[in-house]
């Protein structure tokens, strides 16, 4: 691998409204590498990555920083771009109703005839062993594939530097890694990769050179072989956490949620959730483990009752039948959900933090319709307290918040309503590692006051960590159920590939 180093920060500075959240860094990154950037949410990773792409032109930050040997000002996000430096976002800038061939060329400048561009792009495809076809629809492909059209995109411009920000963070391990098997490739063309994540198990085995940042400075930059886990942990919290799950504080009550032959087909007749039966009990954690499209997010929302198609099963809470055919009545029973995807179903961004913690509780907060504002304001006082919410008060917009205080504001939200069972879809995706660890003490809190916990997760050693019982699906049945002292990240895989009942 290269020494030469392609990009040089000098003291960079960031300020927001007189608030520094960059204090002076220096960073030198060498050509042909894969430079991983880690931190918790609000460390400044993804602002210095602003930076360096001109989404934050010069002019807005202080310090100054050389890309090949020369001084960078970048005005705009176009003129990074000529210079050679792409950021591939987690929302992925492309045009859904536009063909591959065209998203590729979108915005690049190049006035090209079709059939040049459709050649362009299927030589790319090539080099990266990438199997699309240029004229396929960008709306018809999948995630993974999706995040392949927009590293083409970054290539045809002869970008230099590709700066990816949570690239897996929706994707199958399957198109993690082949992700990663074309970083690499990149990395060999002499190609640089800045890369940001919260997974640090990925950081580890892809990177060649890890920096750590925490509230705004630059802790430490080391090869990647000189760090574990541990250690990286404790680098960017500032402190060592007593293992990475919370142990077990209490033993499981009388049964809560019993669930029995939950079936759910979708409009085209698809059998998604097939005869499932499970139960958890008070004080419980129960995990559910299975490949994407196994049919865990469709039977947790089967139990909530907002999952579409026809669903057929019985649904019982301390022993008797609740009916569930809408979120409204699984709340009222005392059922919660906190949704996997927390922008689109968990939050509404706009509103402010009491605002979202009490939409779900509106009834008991409501005297004949109308909002009793310091019930609302004492309650939601009460949870951001309660789950150690970050915020600068209750009237805080919730975009504004890190995704680890989101997440909180997600679960307090369906605290309010004082559930018996809480169902948490992906509970820490997008999450800083300080954060997650403080989502675990919090579910082992809630399973202390007596409350049914159900978990989905496609972090293994997350499920394996926390959960009192596991149960492992596979085309939408459950194939195996393992308690804690049982369960191992190869018998999980075993029940979650196995064929057959």
């Amino acid at each position: 691998m290269s020494a030469e180093v392609i990009l040089k920060l000098c003291g960079i500075k960031k300020e927001f409204s007189g608030v520094r959240v960059l204090h002076g860094i220096d960073l030198a990154v060498r050509s042909g590498e894969i430079h991983a950037l880690v931190g918790e949410n609000g460390a400044g990773k993804s602002t210095l990555m602003k930076i360096l792409s001109g989404v934050y032109p010069a002019g807005e930050y202080g310090g100054e920083f050389f890309l090949k040997g020369a001084k960078a000002r970048f005005h705009g996000i176009k003129a990074a771009q000529r210079a050679g430096i792409e950021i591939i976002a987690q929302e992925l800038e492309l045009v859904l109703q536009m063909r591959v061939y065209e998203n590729v060329f979108l915005g690049s400048g190049q006035k090209l005839p079709e059939s040049e561009m459709i050649d362009r792009t299927m030589k790319v495809f090539r080099r990266l062993g990438i199997p699309l076809d240029p004229l396929a629809p960008v709306g018809g492909l999948g995630v993974g594939q999706r995040q392949m059209v927009a590293i083409a995109k970054a290539l045809v411009k002869e970008a230099d530097v590709l700066i990816f920000d949570e690239p897996t963070a929706a994707l199958s391990e399957a198109e993690s890694q082949k992700l990663f098997f074309i970083l690499r490739e990149l990395r060999e063309k002499g190609i640089t990769i800045l890369y940001i994540s919260h997974r640090l198990g990925e950081v580890l085995a892809l990177s060649d050179t890890i920096t750590v940042l925490r509230d705004g400075r630059l802790v430490e930059t080391r090869l990647a072989d000189r760090f574990d886990e541990g250690g990286l942990i404790a680098c960017m919290i500032g402190r060592e956490l007593c293992g990475r799950f919370p142990p077990a504080l209490c033993e499981p009550g009388e049964e809560v949620l019993s669930v029995r032959g939950m079936s759910a087909q979708d409009s085209a007749g698809r059998r998604l959730v097939d005869g499932v039966s499970l139960s958890v009990r008070a004080g419980e954690i129960v995990g559910i483990a299975g490949l994407m499209g196994a049919g865990r997010t469709e039977l947790v929302r089967c139990i909530f009752g907002a999952q579409p198609g026809r669903i057929s099963g019985e649904i019982m809470l301390c022993g008797r039948p609740a009916a569930v055919s809408s979120p409204r009545e699984a709340i009222r029973s005392g059922i919660g959900l906190v949704s996997e995807d927390r922008k689109l179903e968990g939050l509404v961004g706009m509103l402010d933090v009491m605002q979202n913690i009490t939409m779900a509780g509106l009834g008991p907060l409501s005297l004949h319709g109308v909002m009793l504002d310091g019930e609302a304001r004492r309650q939601a006082g009460y949870y951001v307290e309660k789950l150690g919410i970050r915020c600068t008060g209750l009237y805080q917009r919730v975009e504004g918040l890190s995704g680890g205080n989101q997440q909180k504001v997600c679960i307090a939200k369906f605290l309010l309503p004082k559930p018996r069972v809480l169902i948490l879809d992906e509970p820490t995706r997008g999450v800083d590692v300080g954060a997650k660890y403080e989502i675990y003490e919090l579910l082992r809190r809630l399973a202390l006051e007596g409350v049914a916990v159900l978990i989905v997760s496609s972090d293994l050693p997350e499920v394996l960590g926390l959960s009192d019982r596991i149960l492992v699906m596979k085309d939408g049945r459950i194939t195996g159920e393992l308690s804690r002292q049982e369960a191992t990240q190869e018998r999980v895989m075993y029940y979650a590939t196995m064929e057959g009942n």
